[in-house]
This record gives C-alpha cells, sequence and structure tokens, in this order.
C-alpha cells in the first residue's frame, strides 16, 4: 500500500497520468518541461534570439535540445559570414540525430561559441546561458517583428507536441 501511494503521488507530483484515455496513451506526460524564457524571441525552427542594442544572440531553445537529447557536437559558421533569416548557419548532433540549426534573423556573424567545440553539453545544460551559438550584427532588425514571445512559442510547443 505504501508504495502505491509513493507510486500515485510521484506520478501526481510530475504529472503522469496512468490512466489511458482517446485523447492520449497510458503514462503520457501531460505537460512539457521544457521553458521559454521571458524577452527572448523564437523561431518556429526551434531557435532564440536575445536582442541587445546592436548584437543579437542566437542558440537552440530548451524544447529543441530536450527532444534531440545529448548534443556531443556542434557545428557552428565562420566569423563575418551571413546569416539570413530562416536559413541554417550550423548543426547539432545528439545522440538521436543531426539538426540543422537556422538563423532567426539575418546578419552579420559576429562572434561563435568556441566553447562549445570542446563541451557541446553547453547546449544541454544552458541553452540561454553558456549555450548560445552566434552573436549577429543584425541587418534587418525589424525581422524580430516576425518571431514569437515566450507565451506564444509556449503554446505553439504544446500544440506541436500534441499533434505527435
Amino acid at each position: 500500500m505504501a508504495l502505491r501511494l509513493w507510486a500515485s503521488s510521484a506520478a501526481n507530483a510530475l504529472r503522469v497520468s496512468t490512466a489511458a484515455t482517446a485523447s492520449r496513451p497510458a503514462f503520457s506526460l501531460l505537460r512539457s518541461f521544457s521553458t521559454a524564457v521571458e524577452g527572448l524571441k523564437y523561431a518556429t525552427s526551434h531557435e532564440w534570439v536575445k536582442h541587445e542594442g546592436s548584437v543579437a544572440t542566437v542558440g537552440i531553445t530548451d524544447h529543441a535540445q530536450d527532444h534531440l537529447g545529448e548534443v556531443v557536437y556542434v557545428e557552428l559558421p565562420d566569423v563575418g559570414k551571413t546569416a539570413t533569416q530562416g536559413t541554417g548557419f550550423g548543426s547539432v548532433e545528439s545522440v538521436k540525430a543531426t539538426s540543422d540549426v537556422n538563423s532567426p534573423i539575418s546578419g552579420e556573424i559576429i562572434e561563435i561559441n568556441s566553447k562549445l567545440t570542446e563541451n557541446p553539453g553547453l547546449i544541454n545544460s544552458g541553452p540561454y546561458e553558456d549555450g548560445w551559438m552566434i552573436k549577429v550584427k543584425p541587418s534587418n532588425p525589424s525581422e524580430l517583428g516576425s518571431l514569437m514571445d515566450a507565451k506564444q512559442y509556449t503554446k505553439f510547443c504544446e500544440e506541436e507536441d500534441a499533434s505527435h
């Protein structure tokens, strides 16, 4: 009885359901544990951008790294190259898959996170902090208007996950 009570409490805390319904199979997670950070902008391809002054910092979202799993390799562009909104600038390889990373904003790449070469897992441990990928000098800051805020991105992810 104590074990059943503990399991029920644990399932409740994790928001795990053990009951199957027509809309969700048994043992499904009811809620994603991924986070979106206020003040950032998000692309539908799961990249984020933080625009501060004349610099935009870009990386992949917590949602993306969570779905990828353990990141083992990161390919980054050279400084001085041009990033174009919606176009790939690099890739992330995990134990599950390799994914292209698209730029949410156009501009000149002015810095890359060289720490990712030696420690690609920074993307997993801190996708919005130490796991950033590139810094861009935006050529068209108005492109930020086409991106989602944290609330919109969270809703987008919930709807995307529900459709899979």
